[in-house]
């Protein structure tokens, strides 16, 4: 990201930034259900969702993380698939993205909420993860 660097996460009992949430794009209604398995297996069903749909692209991050548990559930998404996540122990972060690798789930893009990012809308936070991603493909692949 422009303002920000990435921090190694270890398997720590220590907080994320923000309050404890999920910010799930990119998801149809069917996958959702079959995403609320994967946090069952990876135990954090619990974590408060908001299932962001295509609308909300515009709207800042900060109040995107202030919607109610269940937000948007049911109604798909063509954002692209992107998993931001807020306030959960480092551990809970690891153990998720593992589950997601290993039950074999269609590839997203990942955050954690950030002082910087929560100020952006989620276009510019998706954005920004894809543009990451494609200078970390050509690093690896150059």
């Amino acid at each position: 990201m422009t303002d920000a660097t990435f921090e190694k996460v270890s398997p720590s009992d220590k907080p994320l930034y923000g309050p404890r949430k999920l910010l799930l794009c990119g998801f149809s209604s069917d996958t959702q259900s079959k995403f609320i398995k994967v946090l069952e297996y990876a135990g954090v069903v619990n974590v408060p969702r908001v299932w962001v749909t295509h609308n909300q692209g515009d709207t800042p991050i900060s109040e995107l993380i202030k919607l109610p548990d269940g937000s948007g559930f049911g109604v798909s998404s063509q954002l692209p698939r992107a998993i931001v996540v807020s306030g959960v122990m480092e551990k809970e972060l690891i153990t998720l993205m593992t589950v997601c690798r290993k039950t074999g789930m269609k590839d997203a893009l990942w955050a954690t909420l950030t002082p910087t990012s929560e100020t952006w809308d989620l276009q510019r936070l998706l954005s920004e993860l894809a543009a990451e991603r494609e200078a970390l493909s050509k690093r690896k692949n150059g």
